[in-house]
């Protein structure tokens, strides 16, 4: 009898694009379970079949539990799992990237590692956030200092437009209540970017630890992705939230920015913002992801890759080894 355990993994080849999948399915309060190729949610009202191979990113809220065999097939399809908070708002853990290629990786990893190239991606991030100056030439002291201007600048300028009292930003870390409620908005809002951040940056199988304004911190450049959305969204938001009542900042600043993420699409947005710094060009939403061939190869001199599963230590050009990956 066929068993899980010996069913041959699928290739790229047999799984369903990314840009025809759903981006997300969430769950909650339930038991995520597998049913041939398909994962099933059971919970008091019944069982609902999912395919697997038609998910994005499968977000398991409060309250799941889920079984061997569902990550299992998950694996095989796929499909990204991640862990957070109710409705999606934070991330707490992560399954595998939603790819096998190590396109992105290795490009953040040339970026980083070079001086020069690494300042680079921090004068685009710069420019992606302020289109309206040029960063070219700025030093990393220049960069900081013109960005905390201009973060400056837009707190003045959304008190301006929401009339919200505005006396500076006052966090206290472990104490979200010490700050007014405008300042418990940014706070709620700041966060929830950075669990967008961390959900794209994870399926895209990036290194969240190497960061190209934000260092030695295991989120670095996890905090990079989320301040390109900080001035444009985060903070007017804020003010807004701030603006309609003081009770209840946070789970309402939460709930607000859930949904204009969803008006703007913004996850679809950050995931071309992050290939387009690593990789120098706008791609379409399925590039260096679900559609990279699965294809593993060795380094060789000059930059030259060769083909791996193959030994090259005889004296013809190359023998076939048995390996399996």
């Amino acid at each position: 009898m066929t068993t899980v355990s010996r069913r041959a993994a699928l290739t790229p080849r047999q799984l369903t694009r990314t840009g025809e999948r759903l981006s997300f399915v969430y769950l909650e309060r339930c038991l995520v379970h597998r049913d041939a190729n398909a994962i099933t949610a059971e919970d008091a009202e019944g069982t609902t079949h999912i395919p697997s191979a038609t998910i994005g990113t499968l977000l398991l809220g409060p309250g799941t539990r889920i079984t061997h065999q569902a990550m299992n097939v998950l694996g095989e399809t796929g499909a990204a799992v991640c862990w957070v908070g109710e409705q999606g708002v934070r991330y707490y853990a992560g399954g595998r990237a939603l790819t096998r290629s190590a396109a992105l990786a290795e490009a953040q990893a040339v970026h980083w590692a070079n001086v020069r190239s690494r300042l680079g991606v921090a004068r685009a991030m710069y420019r992606m956030r302020f289109p309206d100056e040029d960063p070219s030439g700025l030093t990393r002291h220049e960069l900081l200092g013109r960005e905390g201007r201009r973060v400056k600048d837009c707190y003045r300028a959304q008190a301006a437009r929401t009339g919200v009292p505005w006396r500076g930003r006052r966090y206290t870390p472990g104490d979200f209540s010490s700050g007014d409620a405008v300042n418990q908005a940014i706070t709620a809002a700041a966060q929830c970017m950075y669990g967008i951040a961390h959900a794209v940056v994870a399926s895209l199988g990036c290194s969240p630890a190497l960061g190209f304004v934000h260092s030695g911190h295991e989120l670095s450049f996890v905090l990079d992705v989320a301040d390109l959305y900080k001035t444009e969204i985060g903070i007017p938001l804020a003010f807004d939230v701030a603006a309609e009542d003081d009770e209840d900042t946070g789970s309402r600043t939460r709930r607000a920015l859930r949904d204009r993420i969803n008006e703007t699409s913004l996850l679809d947005r950050c995931v071309n913002d992050v290939k387009k710094l690593l990789l120098g060009e706008d791609l379409p939403a399925n590039a260096a992801t679900s559609d990279a061939p699965d294809v593993v190869t060795l380094q060789t001199d000059g930059g030259r890759a060769v083909a791996a599963g193959r030994n090259y230590g005889g004296g013809e050009d190359f023998d076939v080894l048995e390996t399996t990956w």
